[in-house]
C-alpha cells in the first residue's frame, strides 16, 4: 500500500478550484507545482516530497514541504522543509503563516486479500491466507479433541469464467489426512465419500 497526498483548493461554495494528488512512489510526482486563478489571485502549489518519510500514517513524518502561494506571499506551509520551500518559491513571509490545523482527514487504501475461515462456535478453529494462491489444499483442526480434516477446492470461485458463476467445494472428514490435494474433478462421489469417511462436503456458487 502507497502513500498519497491530496492537496485541495475550494471557493466560498465548496466548489473545487484545483486538486492535486501527490504519490511520492511515482518520482515524477514527488516534486512540482502548479498554477491556477481564483478571485483574481495568482496561486501557486508548491511539493517535494522526494526525500520524505513515511511511517504507517499516509502523512509525512519528515523531510517535506507541501506550500501554498498566493500572489507571491507565502500562504500555508506544510512540513520541516522550510528554508528549501521559500528558496524555491521565492515568495514573501506572510504575517498569517502560522497556520493550525484544525481538521484533517485520512483515507486509507488497499487491497484485500481472501482468506478462508473456519469457526465453530464462534471460535476460529482455521484460517488460510492468501487464498488466491492456496485455491487447493488441506489443512487439519481440532473439534471436541477430534481431529477434522478440511480440503477446498476454490479454483472456480476465483478464476472461474464470466459466463458462468464460480463455484466451490469445501470437505471435513475425520478419517486420516489425505496424502495430496484435489481437484473439483477428483471430487468424490457419495459412495465414495462414506468409504473415505467424509463427514460433510459442502458446496457453494456465486450468486451474482
Amino acid at each position: 500500500m502507497g502513500q498519497c497526498v491530496t492537496i485541495g483548493v475550494d471557493d466560498s461554495c465548496n466548489a473545487s478550484l484545483c486538486k492535486i494528488e501527490i504519490k511520492p512512489w511515482l518520482f515524477t510526482k514527488r516534486k512540482g507545482s502548479k498554477n491556477l486563478e481564483a478571485y483574481s489571485c495568482n496561486i501557486d502549489v508548491f511539493w517535494d516530497l522526494s526525500s520524505a518519510k513515511f511511517g504507517s500514517s499516509p502523512e509525512p513524518l519528515g523531510g517535506f514541504y507541501v506550500c501554498v502561494v498566493v500572489d507571491k506571499e507565502m500562504a500555508l506551509l506544510l512540513g520541516d522543509m522550510r528554508k528549501e520551500a521559500f528558496k524555491k518559491t521565492n515568495a514573501s513571509p506572510s504575517s498569517s503563516l502560522g497556520a493550525v490545523i484544525v481538521a484533517k482527514r485520512e483515507q486509507v487504501f488497499g487491497l484485500i486479500e481472501p482468506c478462508l475461515v473456519v469457526r465453530v462456535d464462534g471460535k476460529v478453529l482455521m484460517q488460510v491466507k492468501r487464498l488466491h494462491w492456496k485455491f487447493r489444499g488441506n489443512g487439519t483442526m481440532v473439534v471436541d479433541r477430534i481431529s477434522v480434516e478440511v480440503l477446498w477446492d476454490v479454483h472456480s470461485w476465483f478464476f472461474g469464467l464470466p459466463s458462468s458463476p464460480g463455484n466451490a467445494v469445501f470437505m471435513f472428514r475425520t478419517c486420516q489426512p489425505v496424502e495430496k490435494t484435489w481437484s473439483l474433478a477428483q471430487v468424490p462421489t457419495s459412495s465414495k465419500s462414506q468409504s473415505l469417511g467424509f463427514s460433510l462436503v459442502l458446496y457453494a456458487w456465486k450468486n451474482e
